[in-house]
């Protein structure tokens, strides 16, 4: 079984414990000053300090592990926060005008900044009800299908598309498979790579496996500091390795899936700093960094020639695994990066496949 107690009450994670009391404290105090009339504000203040502090501590030192929990929190933001708060005048396109309308991926067009775009994103949903309809965030073939549909439309009107990764996976059902998810899927991966407009990736949460892969494939890959990105779930790796789902900590580690990890290896183009405590600590905030990173790194793509953008991006994936890809990676102990450009692309010239 994977590990238990991932999460204290109130939301607190289970390496939060003294955060969790310090702002028990804070909490009395304030109860206590309203009903004896007592000021403690300089009591108050100084733990807000600690708190503060103990945060920065906790995390600036995650484990691997622990990054997939802050990762999974349940109120970190989510695909319809990012809609809401970040994407002026947002209309969505449903289906893709072969079997229906898979709720965990959603597209639609709207504003960024001052760009107009595509947006695609895999939603997981809030209430439960809304998780249920969405598979909680696991995307069936026909989501993969819409995506590369409304990217091609994106594409015949030029308009730059920006995709939202947050998922644990594609849906592994029996239904799923007989409707092709593993060829959906690849044929993303193809016509991604092809697609003559800018394409900026960023995954905001999970980031699992090929369900992350079938809409990740861009001009640049960006990650939220706290996210993960993943072949495989730590819990699935340590089930087949060890037939012991308790090992899932070590199988984190071992798969180097938190973004300062990626971002040495060359995978990731940029990591996008969340507030103090994580995403769910201050929505706004994290949305604006997002915000703020898609709206720079479109305006520096759409400067790119058509020929240069595609060379480019060719050049990025075909250097993954190398040591051109590694070498162009961050440097060590990084925390925040935010590179000019695509990581991996320094190597000779070769003809892009188009």
């Amino acid at each position: 079984m994977a590990p238990e107690g991932n999460r204290l009450g109130g939301g607190y994670l289970d390496f939060e414990q003294k955060v969790a009391e310090l702002e028990r404290q804070v909490e009395e105090l304030r109860k206590l000053g309203m009903k004896k009339g007592i000021d403690y504000s300089v009591e108050i203040r100084r733990l807000e300090k600690d708190r503060i502090a103990e945060l920065k501590r906790i995390y600036s030192n995650l484990t691997a592990w622990q990054t997939v929990q802050v990762a999974r929190h349940p109120q970190r933001p989510l695909l319809t926060d990012y809609l809401n708060l970040m994407v002026k005048d947002f209309r969505e396109l449903h289906g893709d005008r072969c079997f229906g309308d898979d709720r965990a991926i959603v597209t639609g067009i709207g504003q960024i900044a001052r760009n107009k775009v595509l947006i695609v994103g895999q939603n997981k949903g809030k209430t439960t009800k809304e998780k249920i309809v969405c598979n909680f965030g696991c995307p069936n073939p026909e989501g993969y299908r819409k995506a590369l549909a409304k990217m091609k439309f994106a594409e015949k009107y030029g308009l730059p598309i920006v995709t939202l990764i947050d998922t644990p996976g594609a849906y592994p059902g029996i239904g799923a498979e007989e409707r092709g998810q593993a060829q959906a899927i690849a044929v993303n991966l193809t016509e991604m790579s092809r697609l003559k407009v800018p394409v900026v990736c960023v995954c905001i949460g999970e980031g699992g496996s090929g369900g992350a892969l079938g809409i990740a494939v861009g001009d640049r890959l960006a990650m939220l500091e706290f996210a993960y990105y993943s072949v495989i779930s730590p819990e699935g790796c340590a089930a087949i390795l060890w037939r012991d789902g308790s090992q899932a900590p070590d199988a984190a580690q071992a798969l180097k899936l938190t973004s300062k990890d990626l971002h040495k290896l060359g995978l990731v183009d940029a990591i996008i700093p969340e507030p103090v405590g994580g995403a769910h600590r201050n929505v706004h905030d994290t949305v604006y960094n997002v915000e703020s990173y898609v709206a720079q790194t479109l305006a520096q793509l759409q400067r790119m020639k058509l020929s240069e953008l595609l060379e480019s991006r060719y050049r990025k994936w075909r250097s993954v695994g190398t040591d051109h890809g590694v070498r162009a990676g961050g440097k060590s102990g990084t925390r925040i990066v935010s590179t000019g450009g695509p990581a991996g692309a320094r190597r000779g010239p070769s003809p892009a496949r188009v």
